[in-house]
């Protein structure tokens, strides 16, 4: 037996969340891979760009992964240069990542390809539209305690 929502069987706003965000996750994955970048991995250079210096088991904790999945993540990226690892002044022990030259110019053709599936994913919009939108989801994400600018997928990052 199905339930009538008044919705013409299009679903709530928490099935339309899950139908869209897995719809423009897995574009964006489509569209970076040009760049040789998963999400997670272009998720952590615009962390990095926005709090250079941070301590692998900082970073980790604000991803909300276990640092012994952080360290091989991050160690792919200094392997193609594009972050480097360097002890931190404070206490030797610990290491500061930041981008390199070459991260931040595959972070400014990272922000070429977000920008252009910003404006495609939300293209039905008008630009107020699209601003009231962004202002609603931040507020529901915000309600329910999400990180701002954190994907929950990095729990899974192996």
């Amino acid at each position: 037996m199905s339930i009538d929502r008044g919705d013409g069987g299009r679903g709530g706003v928490a099935f339309l969340l899950a139908q869209l965000g897995a719809h423009a996750a897995g574009r964006f994955a489509e569209r970076i891979a040009a760049l040789d970048l998963t999400p997670a991995q272009a998720g952590l250079l615009r962390l990095l760009a926005r709090t250079p210096g941070r301590s692998q088991r900082e970073l980790a904790g604000d991803l909300g992964m276990p640092p012994s999945r952080f360290v091989p993540f991050a160690d792919k990226l200094e392997e193609r240069g594009l972050i480097e690892r360097r002890r931190n002044p404070d206490d030797r022990r610990l290491y500061a990542l930041h981008l390199t030259p070459e991260g931040f110019a595959l972070l400014g053709a990272l922000r070429e390809v977000a920008t252009a599936h910003e404006e495609q994913t939300c293209q039905a919009l008008s630009p107020e539209e699209h601003e009231q939108l962004a202002a609603l989801l931040r507020r529901v994400a915000d309600q329910q305690g999400l990180a701002p600018g954190v994907h929950p997928g990095y729990r899974t990052v192996r």
